[in-house]
């Protein structure tokens, strides 16, 4: 999903806090997709503009990806969605008001927003540095408001800097894909010279690219019938290959 005023946005994007006072003041509503109920049809509407408490920012969105899980939300596979929903978890915004608490961000900042919106600090995953599995947890675009609108409000500890170049809606994927493929690819040890996918979603799309980059060898295994080895495998030269599997294999 991409805000129509990008253009508008990424001027803006990065000035102080005095230059940022410059500006028209913010709207009282703005556009969104809603999800009213499992199983039905998004509705785009008017509601007012959301209000971020003291640790979090209000956020002008540029783009906001759109992942399987959001299909799994709406097919009610994860059935515990806070109703109505602004589903969407791969924010790329800037920064346009900063709770009284807030002292990582500021006014006019390039952020990313994942689908990790909240944890407790306090329960026993949280304690031990899993925080991914904090017992608390809040999802954005799931038990939280998401990205399929023109802004949205995060908690300050999770949003993500970003630098310049990714103020573009190519960088929304990274916010999930990206981050859960990177996290898996990094476990695998900067030795390693061959490395195998079983799978080729876009958490592998991203990770094949970073393969190659760094001259390491690969082999894709996958189950898609419309996926052919004579599709990738010139682009990436010597360094994948391509294996049709069956599901039951």
């Amino acid at each position: 999903m991409i805000n129509k005023k990008l253009i508008e946005t990424a001027d803006h994007a990065g000035k102080s806090p005095q230059q940022y006072k410059s500006r028209p003041p913010l709207p009282k509503t703005m556009q969104a997709m809603v999800m009213e109920a499992a199983g039905q049809p998004l509705v785009y509407t008017t509601m007012p503009l959301p209000v971020p408490n003291d640790e979090q920012v209000l956020i002008r969105i540029i783009a906001c990806g759109v992942c399987r899980t959001d299909l799994h939300i709406m097919d009610s596979e994860l059935a515990a969605p806070k109703l109505p929903l602004i589903m969407g978890h791969e924010i790329v915004g800037t920064v346009v008001k900063v709770g009284s608490r807030v002292s990582t961000l500021k006014l006019g900042d390039l952020i990313g927003v994942p689908w990790l919106g909240y944890t407790c600090g306090q329960c026993k995953y949280c304690l031990k540095d899993q925080e991914n599995l904090c017992e608390n947890a809040l999802f954005t675009g799931y038990t939280i408001d998401g990205g399929y609108a023109e802004y949205t409000v995060a908690f300050q500890k999770y949003c993500f800097h970003l630098a310049p170049h990714y103020r573009h809606p190519s960088a929304a994927p990274l916010l999930c894909a990206g981050l859960i493929g990177y996290r898996s690819y990094q476990m695998v040890g900067p030795a390693a010279k061959h490395i195998g996918f079983y799978g080729f979603g876009v958490a592998a799309h991203i990770l094949v690219q970073i393969a190659k980059q760094e001259g390491k060898k690969f082999m894709l295994l996958h189950g898609m019938v419309t996926l052919r080895p004579s599709h990738l495998q010139p682009e990436w030269g010597q360094h994948g290959q391509v294996i049709q599997v069956s599901p039951r294999q």
